[in-house]
């Protein structure tokens, strides 16, 4: 079984590759397509060259690669993927053949996180098109999916979880929980730079509101966001 989960930037989607990562039967995958996307749209993230030089660039290769046999002899292949790395969405028909998971954040959140570590020129930055687009792609092709706002996952992850795993046909484990401090094994290269609180972490930390305030320059990608965010939540 093939589980994609597809989030946004600066959502807890590390935390829950995380919890995935505890389970005996899972082989994780961090971001497959990110250095595709890094070399496509010339991006200047941190870290942009070695990243590129470290990982498949190939689009067609990543997804062949993605399809193939689970390694490691593991049943569940969970893939971490940012839906905004997915540049030609007309070419997605693969995600059909995957157990299909949208992760939501308030767009309020993430501008204020991604902001400051990177910047910002528009929606698609976010990934909320591409998780609406993926959405589109799914109720087309009859594929079920799941969708998960973070803050309900924080708030209790062990109920959400376990639907989540009911709904793909396969056993909540406990083990889901916690986790092991520190890096591990499967996270790309780039943790160093993103990865900074989710390493000192052993579990989910429970959501905290925040007052944040969006700058002014930010205001129109804000609402543009909110759009799809309201749209993709009412289908839960």
């Amino acid at each position: 079984m093939i589980v994609a989960c597809w989030s946004g930037p600066r959502n807890i989607s590390t935390a829950l590759m995380r919890s995935w990562s505890s389970r005996k039967d899972t082989f994780i995958s961090d971001e497959p397509f990110y250095a595709y996307y890094l070399k496509e749209t010339q991006n200047h993230h941190p870290m942009r060259e070695q990243i590129i030089s470290h990982y498949e660039t190939d689009y067609d290769k990543v997804v062949a690669h993605l399809l193939d046999k689970i390694p490691n002899q593991k049943t569940v292949w969970y893939q971490k993927h940012m839906a905004h790395h997915l540049i030609n969405i007309k070419n997605i028909d693969w995600i059909t053949k995957c157990e299909n998971c949208i992760l939501l954040r308030h767009p309020k959140e993430v501008i204020h996180s991604y902001v400051s570590k990177n910047n910002l020129q528009s929606v698609e930055e976010l990934g909320y098109p591409q998780q609406l687009k993926i959405v589109q792609l799914l109720q087309k092709s009859n594929r079920k999916f799941i969708i998960i706002n973070s803050e309900d996952l924080l708030n209790n992850p062990k109920k959400i979880l376990s639907n989540w795993c009911k709904n793909i046909n396969i056993d909540f484990e406990q083990s889901m929980l916690s986790w092991k401090i520190g890096v591990h094994q499967n996270d790309g290269i780039w943790w160093e730079y993103w990865y900074d609180n989710v390493i000192r972490t052993t579990g989910f930390i429970n959501y905290q509101k925040r007052d944040i305030n969006i700058e002014n320059k930010y205001h129109s990608i804000y609402n543009e966001c909110m759009e799809y965010y309201n749209y993709l939540k009412g289908l839960k």
